[in-house]
């Protein structure tokens, strides 16, 4: 009979030892998604602090690409206008060697074409030039903008960032004390946490209530399981919710 209530009160320890190990575990549990809930918040904060830079930045992008799509019309037109020159070259030196009337009208004509297109790209070039000139100008201003914007904005970036990362580092402090935790409980023990927890937002171990309800779902406990419950005789379950019922706390 001692051997046996001896055993009944290892029994009782060890259960009361493993409630205990599990309500650490899961505040652990509740403080790491705290944390990372916390995290997040942070992703749109750091937007929100860029988005006015990043908009400049958008149009200063914007310039710059349109001025590169200008430079390479300019360097086509330039091409294209280069062939007209030498074949109004040609047309010239043609003229010096027609042998009629009729050769000469027809040659003098093409070459008053071919001068005509030459004097358009020429005005498209002028007029190309003026807009790469005036885009430039408008991306100067854009940059001085823009690196006004940074300048102003860092210090308020850089808090946040350095906020995230203390977090971050809280996190991953917290998640080395939760597996050296878990790892002291009894894997039976730890997986029906596990099981419970990932069903009950969060929730796997509650306290009785002193009325003896379960302290989730408030739902009434019979009188002899909450005997069982308060003396820590066995680890259980809700039977309406699942969870993991430990004695009232003092």
């Amino acid at each position: 009979m001692a051997e046996n209530e001896g055993n009944a009160r290892g029994t009782k320890t060890e259960n009361a030892d493993a409630l205990e190990s599990l309500k650490a575990l899961q505040t652990l549990d509740r403080e790491m998604e705290a944390a990372a809930e916390q995290v997040k918040t942070y992703e749109p904060r750091i937007a929100d602090v860029e988005a006015p830079a990043q908009e400049v930045n958008v149009e200063v992008e914007a310039a710059r690409a349109r001025i590169r799509e200008m430079r390479l019309a300019e360097r086509r037109l330039e091409m294209v206008s280069d062939e007209k020159r030498a074949r109004l070259k040609h047309l010239e030196e043609k003229l010096n060697l027609v042998r009629n009337v009729r050769e000469e009208a027809a040659v003098r004509a093409e070459i008053d074409i071919v001068r005509r297109a030459v004097e358009t790209d020429e005005q498209e070039a002028l007029e190309l030039l003026e807009q790469i000139g005036r885009t430039q100008q408008r991306l100067a201003e854009l940059e001085a903008k823009l690196a006004e914007l940074n300048a102003e904005i860092e210090p308020r970036r850089q808090a946040l960032l350095g906020e995230r990362q203390a977090l971050e580092q809280r996190l991953a402090i917290l998640r080395d004390r939760r597996a050296n935790q878990a790892i002291r409980i009894d894997p039976a023990t730890r997986e029906a946490y596990e099981r419970v927890r990932s069903g009950r937002s969060g929730i796997a171990v509650t306290a009785l209530t002193e009325d003896g309800a379960c302290g989730y779902c408030f739902s009434m406990i019979p009188i002899q399981r909450q005997a069982e419950i308060r003396r820590a005789g066995a680890l259980i379950h809700c039977e309406a919710c699942g969870v993991i019922l430990a004695p009232p706390e003092p």
